[in-house]
């Protein structure tokens, strides 16, 4: 794949802020490479650079890895082409495969940067807790544990995460952020019958700080390890005393929250089929 042709020159350049969703289960994660075409950012800056008619490049609010889905991504361009909203959207989305969509477009202030300028992200985590098969249908959608879980005692454990902290215990040793200090603001656990779900809130998220939190709140649904664990590894300040590190297939980026000055929509309260 390639954008084969010149930008335009103009000097009436502006921001537009895009909603996208996709299922990560086919692609590389977000980011574009150079070994694979096959990234979810490739695919969507060829089809709006196609529609724009100039090379573009997008800023998302978060990089997702490979495997991983999005309900409410957040990204943005700068672009000198004029397009309606709908024209945005039906144009891109005819050019993307069925797995990528944009749900909506909007101009945004000079100031908006769909990084830099979101305060808090949310993630859904999802275990299909089948004791007797793997599943099928939701092989893409949920992680398999088949041991049986307790739900309750995930949620004790997890109590200790909330609120501002050092979580270098759940960082992968690839993180490139600045400062383990993170603000987890909201960290719900239920079932719904086989199926019990993760839902966080935070200022930030480390590189697989969500599936790490989830690899130890797992080893303690089980028995496996006892509710103060949690705690333990998180005063550690260690990566190598934490557990295992959650698959892939059960996380969905739900939602991005930006000031109410820019009026950014939200997805996260869209339903998933599961």
């Amino acid at each position: 794949m390639g954008r084969g042709f010149m930008s335009c020159f103009s000097f009436m350049v502006h921001k537009v802020a895009f909603g996208i969703e996709y299922d990560g289960s086919h692609y590389y994660g977000w980011q574009r490479q150079q070994h694979t075409s096959e990234t979810v950012q490739e695919y969507l800056e060829d089809a709006i650079s196609s529609v724009a008619n100039e090379n573009i490049t997008l800023y998302c609010a978060g990089r997702t890895d490979s495997g991983v889905h999005a309900l409410g991504q957040v990204a943005h361009i700068e672009t000198s082409a004029l397009r309606s909203q709908k024209s945005w959207i039906r144009g891109i989305n005819t050019k993307l495969p069925d797995d990528i969509a944009v749900q909506w477009a909007k101009k945004v202030p000079e100031d908006f940067h769909a990084r830099y300028r979101a305060h808090r992200r949310s993630y859904k985590y999802i275990i299909d807790n089948t004791r007797n098969y793997r599943g099928a249908v939701n092989r893409f959608r949920a992680s398999w544990v088949n041991k049986p879980l307790d739900e309750n005692k995930m949620t004790e454990a997890s109590k200790c995460l909330l609120g501002t902290h050092d979580f270098s215990s759940f960082q992968a040793v690839a993180c490139q952020a600045k400062s383990p200090v993170k603000t987890v603001e909201r960290l719900d656990i239920y079932r719904k019958q086989q199926l019990i779900i993760i839902e966080i809130e935070a200022d930030a998220f480390l590189y697989h700080m969500v599936r790490n939190i989830v690899g130890v709140l797992v080893a303690v649904g089980s028995g496996e390890q006892d509710i103060s664990w949690c705690k333990d590894i998180l005063q550690a300040r260690d990566r190598t005393k934490g557990g295992v590190t959650a698959r892939p297939e059960g996380l969905l980026l739900t939602g991005i929250r930006y000031p109410d000055k820019y009026n950014i929509p939200l997805s996260e309260s869209r339903p998933v089929i599961i």
